[in-house]
C-alpha cells in the first residue's frame, strides 16, 4: 500500500512509508465525513494524532465538538489529551488538557488512521497496536461501547476488496470514508477490554497507565 500510494502520487509530506500515510484529498473526506449524520449527532469526538486526520481534528473544533487525542505512544500517566488549539499534534499536546481515562467524557465517535481497510471494516494499521489499546481502555471504563461510531478516512487506494488479517484485539470500522465515497460496514466487531495475555513486557514497562491497571 505505501509503494501503491507513492506511485500512484496519492501520497503526499510526510509521505507514506512506515506511517498513517497522508494522501491527497484529505480534505475532501473530512467533508464528506461532516455530513455523515453520526457526526453531526457526536458532542464528543476520540481521533488519531496523524496527519491524514488533521482535516478532521480541525473540522471538529470548528464545529464545537470536545476532542480528544491519546498522547503518543500512551506514554504518560495521563495518556489523553483535550484539545483547545489548533489540533497539529505538536500544538495539541503543548496546549491540550492532559487527561486520565477517569477524566473523560463518554466518547461519541471515535476517527482512526488507517494503512489499508476492506469492505468489512478489517483495518490493517502501521503496527504498533495503539489504536487497538486506546479503544480498550475506554472500553475497560465504559466510556465507548457497542453503539459507538468508529470511522477511518482513507484514500481511495486504501479501500480494498480482498480479505484482511485481524486478531482478537483488533476492532473493525463502521464507516469508511474516502474523498469519493462512503462506505457503511455494518461490523461492530470489537474486543471487550484490554487483553492482558496481548500484552508484552516490554509494552506494560513503557505504558504508565498499564503498570497502575495491572
Amino acid at each position: 500500500m505505501w509503494d501503491l500510494l507513492e506511485r500512484e502520487g496519492a501520497a503526499r509530506f510526510p509521505g507514506a512509508r512506515g506511517r498513517i500515510p497522508n494522501f491527497r484529498g484529505a480534505e475532501q473526506a473530512a467533508g464528506q465525513l461532516a455530513e455523515l449524520r453520526e457526526w453531526q449527532a457526536a458532542g464528543v469526538v476520540k481521533a488519531n494524532p496523524d496527519a491524514p486526520q488533521l482535516p478532521v481534528r480541525r473540522r471538529a473544533r470548528k464545529d464545537g465538538k470536545t476532542l480528544y487525542m491519546a498522547v503518543p505512544r500512551l506514554s504518560e500517566e495521563k495518556p489523553f489529551v483535550e484539545v483547545r488549539g489548533d489540533p497539529t499534534i505538536k500544538r495539541a499536546m503543548t496546549e491540550g488538557r492532559p487527561l486520565a481515562v477517569d477524566e473523560l467524557e463518554s466518547v461519541d465517535l471515535i476517527v482512526c488512521g488507517t494503512v489499508a481497510v476492506n469492505r468489512q471494516g478489517v483495518r490493517i494499521g502501521k503496527g504498533g497496536g495503539f489504536s487497538d489499546l486506546e479503544f480498550a481502555l475506554l472500553v475497560e471504563r465504559g466510556l465507548v461501547d457497542r453503539e459507538t461510531t468508529i470511522v477511518t478516512t482513507v484514500h481511495d487506494f486504501q479501500l480494498l476488496d480482498e480479505e484482511l488479517p485481524e486478531t482478537g484485539h483488533d476492532f473493525r470500522v463502521d464507516v469508511i470514508v474516502t474523498p469519493t465515497t462512503t462506505v457503511r460496514t455494518r461490523a461492530r466487531r470489537r474486543p471487550s477490554g484490554v487483553l492482558w495475555e496481548h500484552l508484552d513486557a516490554d509494552q506494560l514497562a513503557a505504558i504508565p497507565v498499564l503498570q497502575a491497571w495491572r
